[in-house]
């Protein structure tokens, strides 16, 4: 009976671990997407630029994707037809949580170059194209 149990418990372990792995790739995968949607609707004119990461390294990654929710809260809808729309996809991109075991890396946003709207969400995606790999 004992070693049922631990079976058991082993088995339901184990496939935890393996189904943990697909959520975040999905969970990743969809905010790809969210940024591809938002990129027709930002405004790219008379905007302020934004320091844009750019080919951070692994260990740098969360300090990328912080910098990357910062430069989102400054981003503006090209016009007002889309700022519902505009509004909800940012909060989304702002909340959700990057899961990486890094460290927070030395350079700050402030060393990154800065880049219009659209090229900003063109790195991001390229960022989380890289996290998904």
């Amino acid at each position: 009976m004992e070693r049922m149990i631990i079976f058991c418990m082993l088995f339901f372990c184990s496939s935890m671990a393996l189904t943990a792995a697909p959520y975040r790739i999905v969970k990743y995968k969809q905010l790809l997407k969210t940024i591809r949607q938002l990129e027709p609707t930002v405004k790219d004119k008379d905007v302020e630029l934004l320091h844009t990461p750019e080919n951070p390294v692994d260990e740098c990654l969360l300090t990328a994707v912080t910098c990357f929710q910062k430069g989102i809260l400054k981003l503006q809808p090209a016009n007002n037809q889309v700022n519902s729309t505009f509004t909800q996809t940012t909060k989304v991109l702002k909340n959700f949580t990057f899961s990486n075991p890094g460290k927070q890396c030395e350079s700050s946003c402030e060393s990154y170059k800065k880049k219009n709207p659209k090229e900003f969400l063109k790195s991001f995606a390229k960022l989380i194209t890289k996290v998904i790999r």
